[in-house]
């Protein structure tokens, strides 16, 4: 399996599949590159070198106990672009894996970065305060964090409901994508994934989007029970130079069905464009 090694000796796995102008996927919390599956065909398949890797801590990658946080994950993605040299680069990120392309193109990406897709991801910050009223409150983020201290098994279990909207009347969400789900979260070691908590939840990445010189497309579902969109993509548009919102309407955090192919086509017109 490939591997890079970062500079504080971490092994970082990652896949590929295709050639061509290269894009870079970026996974949410607390899943793997497996979460990519579907697009890395797509994208190859329509003339793209797709790549996608497991975030230290997570799938296949070292069982990180330090450098769990955003500042780490984005050196390590830009210390991956680098090995590989990758230029015209496109990065996508889910969630979590949002932020962590919007550091790493606005800290480390120009000269390579030529366009950022994020999809229900985490900027500008998730977390409540005084100047975030529409955020998530901390004891949220606490009961996370208690869960999966407690019983992560269960927890990422009962964390597939929201994530996937299957709590939705009329939800078609299948039972295997949720074991899909309870599955890549189940390789994560504890420590990065309770780190991880705080790293998606607290930073702040307003400097990083209006620090952004290229075009980005943000895609977010107007029913995501996990990030909340008026906390997230509607704030996001507003500080970025060149961006494109699109709300899907009734979609979930999760990534699947329906608003799955209607992304992925925009995925590949934005890519295009």
């Amino acid at each position: 399996m490939p591997y890079i090694t970062t500079s504080d000796g971490t092994e970082i796995y990652y896949t590929e599949q295709g050639s061509g102008q290269p894009v870079l996927l970026s996974h949410g919390w607390p899943l793997s590159s497996d979460a990519w599956q579907t697009e890395l065909k797509i994208l190859a398949d329509a003339g793209y070198r797709a790549i996608a890797h497991d975030r230290r801590g997570h799938g296949r990658s070292s069982k990180t106990y330090d450098g769990n946080n955003m500042d780490t994950y984005a050196k390590d993605l830009s210390e991956l672009v680098e090995a590989l040299d990758l230029k015209d680069l496109v990065v996508i990120g889910h969630s979590t894996g949002g932020g962590e392309v919007v550091r790493y193109a606005a800290q480390y990406g120009k000269g390579r970065v030529v366009k950022v897709i994020t999809a229900g991801a985490v900027p500008p910050v998730m977390v409540k305060s005084e100047t975030n009223p529409e955020g998530t409150p901390i004891e949220a983020f606490d009961g996370i964090r208690a869960g999966v201290l407690g019983d992560r098994s269960q927890f990422y279990q009962d964390l597939t409901e929201p994530f996937f909207g299957a709590n939705r009347e009329g939800s078609q969400v299948s039972q295997g994508a949720k074991d899909d789900f309870w599955r890549q979260g189940m390789l994560v070691n504890l420590a990065a994934a309770y780190d991880c908590v705080k790293a998606f939840s607290e930073t702040d990445f307003t400097e990083d989007l209006k620090a952004l010189d290229v075009p980005i497309f943000i895609a977010h579902g107007d029913d995501d029970q996990i990030v909340p969109i008026d906390a997230a993509a509607k704030k996001s548009i507003d500080l970025v130079k060149d961006g494109t919102l699109k709300v899907y309407s009734g979609a979930p955090h999760g990534i699947f069905g329906a608003y799955q192919q209607e992304l992925d086509n925009d995925i590949l017109e934005f890519i295009k464009k």
